[in-house]
């Protein structure tokens, strides 16, 4: 039997604060709805910006954290596709399913769904022992992929709409990606075992730098933003099919659409601010004929997501990919190690 209170990250949004703390166990789940064990959760950029004040979450007091594994323990009447003991990963993301966009396949950019039903950010979510989650939310993991490798599930769900967005991508392109936070390692190590073996990343801090040089994969060159810049200085034909821009800043932004060869493709998957600005040249997307494009989300990404971990176990080895693992009681020691950039990625051991 489930102890009455369990242990949790909550975050109140009236006093901005974020408190390890006991809340009530969830119960009877309806017909639609199932509960789960958490095993492991990651802590997302978005988590950070809620903690910030910068993304809005549920007025109430919420338990945070919407990337998770996780073993059923509950399952409502109506629940078919998964059963008590499963592994599963949970989508966190809900739409409003009648809107233009929703009944249009791209739920992703939902008018409504941001603000209405989110796992971990609009209801409570994984960073406790327990957690109750619409049912069809919920997908099973295959019995080779750990619980463990299984947290990784919801990002790379995101990476794998990025390549959606991008195919198709000719093989022997040329890849760039600005910013080696978790997303930006994920889509290098995808580029890799889609088949690509000429790689950039760029990255700022030093620390991030050491981590996707751990990664140690065939064709992958990591450099700074000032060492890019000289490339380009001295050879004016340096440049990239694919740039992915996974940092959100707006420098890395437009160094990326310059870098651009003809025909090139920009992506942009970092979260930049809501009133900044990126100045690109109109001539330049004329002349090369450029794509620029933008990635929210995981829309009908979670099978592929599993996919792509499942091809990508040593790939995805945790200290390879910069990924440290705390316990929820250690939640400041591990967003200050995000906050310095010696890990891409932390992820809680609850109940694994």
């Amino acid at each position: 039997m489930a102890p009455l209170n369990m242990e949790a990250l909550q975050f109140d949004r009236q006093s901005q604060t974020l408190k390890h703390t006991k809340v009530a166990v969830p119960t009877a789940a309806d017909k639609h709805e199932v509960i789960i064990r958490i095993a492991y959760a990651g802590i997302c950029g978005t988590d950070l910006s809620i903690i910030a004040g910068r993304v809005p979450c549920k007025t109430d007091p919420v338990v945070l954290g919407h990337e998770m594994s996780a073993v059923v323990v509950e399952v409502g009447s109506n629940v078919f596709h998964v059963s008590v003991g499963d592994h599963v990963v949970v989508d966190p993301n809900r739409a409003c399913h009648t809107c233009h966009d929703c009944t249009s396949g791209n739920y992703n950019v939902c008018p409504v769904s941001p603000c209405r039903d989110t796992v971990g950010i609009m209801r409570d979510g994984a960073f406790a022992q327990f957690c109750k989650v619409p049912a069809d939310q919920v997908y099973k993991l295959p019995k080779d992929i750990s619980l463990k490798q299984g947290v990784l599930c919801e990002p790379m769900s995101c990476v794998a709409h990025c390549w959606d967005r991008l195919s198709p991508v000719a093989m022997g392109s040329s890849i760039l990606i600005t910013g080696a936070g978790i997303i930006g390692v994920l889509c290098c190590v995808s580029a890799y075992h889609l088949g690509h073996r000429e790689i950039y990343i760029s990255e700022f801090s030093a620390g991030r730098r050491a981590i996707a040089q751990k990664l140690n994969i065939e064709g992958l060159h990591v450099v700074s933003p000032d060492e890019l810049a000289a490339k380009k200085a001295a050879d004016r034909n340096f440049g990239f099919d694919v740039v992915i821009d996974c940092s959100g800043a707006i420098p890395a932004l437009e160094s990326g659409f310059e870098l651009l060869k003809p025909r090139g493709k920009l992506i942009v998957f970092g979260i930049a601010a809501p009133d900044a600005k990126m100045r690109v040249s109109p001539y330049e997307f004329y002349r090369k004929e450029l794509t620029l494009l933008g990635n929210t989300m995981n829309p009908y990404t979670f099978n592929k997501s599993i996919g792509y971990v499942s091809g990508m176990k040593e790939l995805l080895d945790f200290d390879r990919v910069g990924v440290r693992v705390f316990k929820l009681s250690e939640y400041e020691e591990a967003m200050a190690a995000l906050a310095k950039g010696t890990i891409s990625k932390a992820v809680f051991e609850i109940g694994a």
